[in-house]
């Protein structure tokens, strides 16, 4: 046993009196206490203790990924993963329906090149149940893999594999792969593998991948949260302890290819824009070279200062997005970067002028400012992860990552010590090494001598859970400001950042006024520029505190949202009053804003889903509805192309006032110190009279309705069916939101379990109700594999009714998905964010104070009968309309057959092309 005794200190420099340019981290403050261990079978075992939460997540990793695979054999590790959630020996059931019933969040599995991973957060009660399924899976699986079950998530992974590559510009990564690394070479095959190879994969091969990859010492196990070191080390030798160590795992050495010449490729998609994008081999992750180059990317690409955002985005306004990234893999990288040119652009001029800016770069390395700032963004993200104890980013994830690729859980401070020291010399040295060579625009150790421990575990059944402790949501404080101004503090301890969300009371359903996309403009204008800043001095002002700022809205609310540090939060708030306070909407940001928003229509255009989300609104609920245009908020491309900047100043002036507004606050501060704030800050807001919306009663055009959109060579067809329901309150929403869990909001639901785990013809397919103050659209989803369409129709059908009728809801399932709502919460609530998140609910539907307090208990109350009763108000089958984006030549032959009285192909604004097709007229008429 390795004990490593550190504190965990954010030894942040106190602002107080100084200026936001002096600000600065140092590694040296940054340390995460943990202990370390080596069980006698070579499991390594990593424990931090944070006790803010009742909650505990449990990290796995193992060293293999889809470089330690054969030619010939692509996608097995990734398969693999998928297998490892479908039961082992001891445990023959779906591994997400035993979380779920514990409360389990934060929960899932991936696979790169390098490692597998599987993570879950939950309540500390469910500590020992989690290390009997984690230590199942790992010592006792074979015995529960068949051919069926193979079958399945073969099924399952096709669909997965069809979905990304059915989205824009989805198929880049395979030939960024195969162009980058030369055939042989452990990355030179894709992580989701070819469909043949997927195809060939057997039995044998599952058996030989476990017995190969699975034993303990290719394994790390990370605990962090409510829970003792010992006592930890105890519970993982008693129930990892008789696994076998498993067999020597060959280590490939770090491998960066020469890509000598610079090579060009050219392929076809159906994407609204051109992409230029240029690729270099980079070095392996945790070099510092490797670090470097997160630092240049940052430089380039991260926040409206930086210089690729500055010139095509900001100031030339001929590209739409501008991405650059390190792609860090174990034995060699990918520095990436891209550009999607904007219509009417011309892409040899832009590729020839993004390549001019890397070049610059090289010639000249970055400025001191530039520097400073992206030191800044660097630490300040990595603290932030800190708050969380589980999922990406969290101190789970940084311990068990840290001690699978380096051996020492201890590595990322080597990292931030790069990071920290990196010099311009520094970044321009790396920068010319590398980015100078050709770029495409595309140890031997003895194995030490383990033993098992005698199995001391019944694994007959899950053992029991543990003692429960009640979730925590923390009382509200409230008060108003002399103008008007609502405000809520949910107060939290301990906690580094502060959350502030002005939420006004607008939205897209303010549209209804003004004209379609007017909101999504107007917010989105509004923190860029006041009278004593630029955009960019916004935004590099924001940087160097550590904070973030967006303004956004969704139909009901337009918001002012900011995460912040404690350490910085006066200044934050300087800032932010400003942005809401001092707009000036200049008129080159309006009209680069306003030709973004054009361009993101048309994005939405493209996007199988978003081209649904965009029309159906309109068919629910009918013309002249405040709710009647897109869901995405963007407009129509007429619409949005007609706004002037009068249009923005009007939208600000009818309805950002402060007796419209509330601001919602979560973090460390008192209450009489955060009024004092606002009064001299948002105190100064002056409030006004504001329009009343009157929304009239829905006017769907139809019922059995089928609205097809036609998209040409799609892989996979997106079905979508719903109907409106009452508005939020005036259903139990307790009892509605267990309905609609059995039904198809959790893993498990019905609909998600017979489309992906029984049929397996979609990824994920499930149901869900829409936020909205008033009357809300009730919908079910199914992306599905393109010939399976008309079939996965008839199962929606069949489920939504058979709900009613022949298979309501059982109390088994009731009792499921109650259990876990429950124990979900404390893990629900770890963060500010979340927290703020519950706060604006209660704001939007006007609920009471303690509703989240009496959340469980209210849950833990609901009857079989309640539940039922929602589900005949709320499920209507006979009310269902249709949407739905595919191959219209693949699928038009198979939808007479489904009994619709109307089938009407649309297109992406919703507009008929053709005359209805009806029972009568057996063919969509051209």
């Amino acid at each position: 046993m390795k004990k490593t005794v550190v504190t965990f200190a954010m030894l942040f420099i106190c602002l107080a009196g100084i200026k936001a340019q002096d600000f600065q981290f140092k590694a040296s403050d940054i340390e995460i206490k943990y202990e370390s261990f080596k069980l006698p079978n070579g499991l390594s075992l990593l424990v931090h203790e944070d006790h803010k939460a009742p909650i505990a997540a449990v990290n796995v990793w193992y060293h293999v990924g889809s470089k330690n695979e054969k030619p010939g054999k692509s996608g097995f590790a990734h398969l693999f993963e998928h297998l490892m959630f479908n039961g082992s020996e001891n445990y023959n059931k779906d591994y997400f329906q035993a979380l779920e019933s514990i409360g389990g969040t934060d929960l899932n599995g991936t696979t790169n090149n390098d490692r597998t991973n599987y993570f879950q957060n939950v309540p500390i009660s469910a500590l020992d149940q989690v290390l009997f399924l984690e230590s199942d899976r790992m010592g006792h699986l074979l015995g529960a893999i068949d051919q069926e079950r193979l079958d399945e998530q073969r099924g399952v992974v096709q669909n997965e594999k069809r979905q990304g590559e059915n989205q824009p510009y989805g198929k880049q990564w395979n030939y960024l792969t195969k162009a980058m690394y030369p055939k042989g070479h452990p990355y030179s095959w894709t992580v989701i593998g070819e469909m043949a190879d997927l195809n060939a994969a057997s039995l044998e091969d599952v058996q030989e991948w476990f017995k190969s990859y699975y034993g303990t010492a290719n394994a790390v196990v990370a605990v962090a949260g409510d829970v003792n070191p010992q006592e930890v080390y105890k519970k993982v030798l008693k129930y990892f302890g008789d696994i076998p160590s498993g067999p020597t795992v060959e280590r490939q050495e770090v491998n960066i290819p020469e890509h000598g010449l610079d090579t060009y490729q050219v392929y076809e998609d159906r994407v609204p824009e051109t992409r230029v994008l240029f690729a270099w081999n980079t070095p392996q992750f945790g070099a510092k070279e490797d670090i470097h180059f997160d630092l240049i990317s940052a430089i380039l690409t991260s926040g409206k200062n930086s210089r690729l955002y500055k010139k095509f985005i900001y100031e030339d306004q001929t590209a739409s997005s501008v991405v650059s990234f390190q792609g860090s893999s174990e034995i060699a990288s990918r520095f990436v970067t891209w550009a999607n040119v904007k219509p009417g652009q011309d892409y040899k001029k832009i590729e020839k002028e993004l390549l001019a800016e890397i070049n610059k770069f090289i010639e000249n390395g970055p400025t001191e400012a530039e520097l400073k700032r992206v030191k800044a963004a660097y630490f300040s993200g990595f603290i932030k992860g800190l708050e969380r104890i589980g999922g990406f980013g969290g101190v789970s994830d940084i311990l068990a990552s840290n001690e699978t690729y380096f051996g020492d859980a201890g590595y990322y401070k080597t990292v931030l010590n790069y990071a920290e020291s990196a010099t311009i010399q520094d970044l321009q040295n790396t920068a010319k090494k590398w980015l100078t060579k050709g770029k495409h625009t595309l140890v031997c150790k003895p194995f030490p001598e383990y033993t098992s421990e005698k199995s001391v575990v019944d694994r007959s059944k899950l053992p029991e859970l543990g003692p429960q402790k009640s979730s925590q949501f923390p009382d509200l404080e409230r008060t108003k400001l002399s103008n008007g101004l609502n405000v809520v503090l949910a107060k939290r301890t301990g906690v580094p950042t502060i959350v502030v969300n002005l939420m006004v009371d607008a939205g897209y359903k303010t549209d209804y006024l003004s004209s379609p996309g007017t909101a999504q403009l107007a917010m989105n204008l509004i923190d860029e520029g006041t009278k004593s800043m630029n955009s960019l001095e916004i935004n590099e002002r924001l940087q160097l505190l550590g904070a973030s700022l967006n303004t956004f809205s969704n139909q009901d609310i337009s918001n002012v949202y900011m995460t912040t540090l404690k350490q910085s939060f006066d200044q934050s708030m300087n800032l932010f009053s400003d942005v809401v306070l001092n707009p000036v909407f200049p008129q080159s940001e309006f009209d680069r804003l306003k030709n973004e928003q054009i361009n993101s229509i048309k994005q939405e255009k493209a996007q199988p889903i978003s081209m649904a989300l965009r029309v159906m609104n309109k068919y629910m609920y009918g013309e002249n509805h405040p709710y009647s245009n897109p869901y995405t908020g963007t407009g129509y491309e007429e619409t949005v192309e007609e706004l002037s900047k009068d249009d923005i100043v009007k939208f600000y002036d009818t309805w950002i006032k402060p007796n419209n507004a509330t601001i919602v606050v979560t973090g460390d501060v008192e209450m009489k110190d955060l009024k004092s704030k606002l009064e001299k800050t948002l105190g100064k807001w002056k409030k006004a009279e504001v329009p009343t919306i009157t929304f009239n009663k829905p006017n769907a055009n139809s019922k059995n309705t089928l609205y097809l959109m036609n998209r040409p060579e799609s892989q996979q067809s997106v079905i979508i069916a719903g109907h409106l329901t009452k508005k939020y309150g005036d259903v139990s929403e307790v009892a509605l939101e267990q309905m609609v869990s059995i039904l198809g909001g959790d893993f498990t639901s019905r609909i998600n379990m017979n489309l992906r785990e029984d049929k397996h013809w979609s990824y994920g397919a499930g149901g869900f109700v829409l936020g909205a103050k008033e009357e809300r659209p009730f919908i079910m989803y199914a992306p599905v594999q393109t010939d399976k369409t008309a079939e996965s129709v008839t199962e929606l059908r069949k489920e939504i009714t058979e709900f009613l009728t022949t298979r309501p809801a059982t109390q088994e399932e009731l009792d499921k998905v109650k259990t876990n709502q429950v124990l979900s919460l404390p893990g629900q609530w770890e963060t500010n964010s979340a927290v703020n998140s519950s706060v604006a609910n209660l704001v939007r539907y006007n609920l009471p104070d303690d509703y989240y307090k009496k959340y469980d208990q209210n849950v833990r109350s609901l009857s079989l009968s309640e539940l039922h009763e929602v589900g005949k108000e709320v499920v209507q089958p006979e009310a269902v309309n249709w949407f739905m984006v595919g191959d219209r030549a693949k699928i038009a032959s198979k939808l007479d057959e489904l009994g619709f009285d109307e089938i009407i192909e649309i297109d992406a604004d919703g507009k008929p092309l053709v005359p209805a097709m009806t029972n009568d007229k057996k063919e969509i008429q051209n």
